[in-house]
């Protein structure tokens, strides 16, 4: 008995692996346009977006706020996660579309886009998405933060308290 359980861990796997095409009728259909969606290579271009089909719409949606949330960079999964929750559903294609395109975007260069740390490229200047969070992201900056204890416009942010200057040339106040 464990000679021929043996020989059936051995050969199973094989046949398995030999034959890993999977029928047609078994594949998940309109996978690959939500994949597209999913892709950050920008030179693919975006697909028709047919936000009339219900089910495809719930799934977009739902794509998208999950890559609004899960981002893996804290405090842009608060910004774009609630931001998204908001608005999404008030979107057009071409909203969609942008959206998307934002999403696409590598996480350290939109932090400092979005906080006016860089200038932003063209195309996201004109994005009214990204035109849209931007303004939040300063709104919430000029309620909650004093302007003395952050960086100037352009410059980049100091990261942490500055403990070790204390003297004559140490920070006023703040995160300087």
């Amino acid at each position: 008995m464990a000679s021929l359980r043996k020989a059936l861990s051995y050969a199973v796997p094989r046949v398995i692996s030999s034959s890993l095409s999977v029928p047609q009728s078994l594949q998940r259909s309109g996978f690959g346009q939500f994949y597209r969606f999913y892709s950050s290579n920008g030179s693919t271009p975006s697909p028709d977006i047919d936000l009339s089909n219900e089910e495809y719409k719930r799934r977009l949606f739902n794509r998208l706020l999950y890559r609004s949330k899960q981002r893996g960079y804290l405090e842009l999964d608060l910004i774009l996660g609630k931001w998204a929750e908001e608005n999404i559903h008030s979107m057009d294609e071409t909203g969609i579309k942008n959206l998307s395109h934002l999403l696409d975007q590598e996480n350290p260069d939109l932090w400092t886009w979005l906080t006016g740390q860089e200038q932003p490229p063209e195309s996201m200047s004109t994005n009214p998405v990204f035109l849209a969070l931007r303004g939040k992201v300063a709104n919430s900056l000029d309620d909650h933060a004093a302007p003395e204890t952050r960086a100037t416009p352009g410059q980049p942010w100091v990261r942490g308290w500055d403990d070790h200057k204390k003297g004559r040339d140490g920070p006023i106040s703040g995160n300087q």
